[in-house]
């Protein structure tokens, strides 16, 4: 599974022309930022697990519950990525850093607002900023 090497990788949301019109996406282009709600639909049910466990399988690293953990090994199988919007071409969205495998279902898409960044400083243990060194 890819899990590393995001930054700029370029991708297609493909909204259903069944269900919607580009009334839908009317506006959107006027943001810089989506935030992309989406379902690991590759990953087995059976092989999600909750108990404290090294991220990524790291042998070094220190158990963290699942909540401490952002992979796709989740109890209900969602994922939330922010990406930068390239363009809007009917019902297509243009993105590129979207964090997402190719066919991925999306579930809900969300123009990112500055107004809901972290009003204070964020913080995160150092394991977390060495894993994520190569992400994007």
């Amino acid at each position: 599974m890819v899990e590393d090497d995001w930054h700029d990788v370029r991708a297609v949301i493909r909204l259903d022309g069944e269900t919607f019109t580009t009334s839908a996406v009317l506006g959107l282009e006027d943001f810089s930022h989506l935030e992309v709600v989406f379902l690991f639909d590759r990953i087995n049910p059976a092989q999600v697990r909750t108990d404290p466990r090294p991220p990524r399988g790291n042998p070094s690293a220190a158990p963290v519950g699942i909540f401490a953990h952002r992979g796709p090994y989740r109890p209900n199988r969602l994922g939330v990525s922010r990406c930068r919007l390239l363009a809007v071409d009917g019902l297509n969205l243009h993105v590129a850093d979207l964090d997402a495998l190719s066919g991925t279902p999306v579930l809900d898409i969300k123009p990112y607002l500055i107004e809901f960044a972290p009003r204070h400083p964020v913080t995160q243990p150092a394991w977390a900023t060495d894993l994520m060194s190569a992400y994007y």
